[in-house]
């Protein structure tokens, strides 16, 4: 039975390290030790979590739908990958898993690029808490759109309108 885990995390490895092949054309890139660092906490948190995955897992498609991000660098893309990781297996548990992967990793990517402006803590103490909540109270309307477009639906807080803004900056401008 050993062999066989010992066999999935060989195919694991290997396809976070593919994941390269997409990734090096926004200047990011996994060494073979950063990778088996990504997978051992890939472990950890879905112990903690007290989750079980079956394949190649969920951390390539994080990879994937993230990679094109503004506000992930080499500098910051391994940290990022892990608390990608933590995020989705605890809200998988908070929304009882009522949501599939790949709604939820819409709703993380777009919150994470247009709300929470790469801002994890943000992403998982806000815009995800909000969301789960509304879908343990019954939500389901995120199926139409596969988890594109929800947050504003359940947004508490007022944002900035950009027409307003130039028409101040102009103002400014002008005196």
């Amino acid at each position: 039975m050993e062999w066989l885990i010992l066999l999935q995390k060989q195919n694991q490895l290997k396809s976070i390290v593919k994941t390269n092949q997409e990734t090096e054309k926004f200047g990011l890139t996994l060494t073979e030790q950063e990778a088996q660092l990504i997978l051992e906490e890939c472990g950890h948190a879905l112990r903690e979590q007290r989750r079980i995955e079956f394949g190649e897992g969920i951390t390539p498609k994080i990879i994937y739908g993230f990679c094109d991000s503004d506000f992930i660098d080499q500098s910051n893309y391994v940290d990022t990958v892990i608390k990608l990781q933590e995020i989705f297996y605890l809200y998988k548990n908070e929304m009882q898993d009522e949501i599939s992967d790949d709604e939820l990793l819409h709703f993380m990517k777009e919150q994470f690029e247009q709300i929470c402006f790469g801002d994890l803590e943000y992403l998982e103490s806000t815009c995800l808490s909000v969301f789960a909540q509304a879908i343990r109270a019954g939500y389901d309307g995120y199926k139409e759109t596969e988890g594109r477009g929800e947050y504003a639906t359940f947004d508490e807080v007022k944002r900035w309108d950009y027409e307003l803004y130039l028409e101040a900056l102009k103002d400014l401008c002008w005196r």
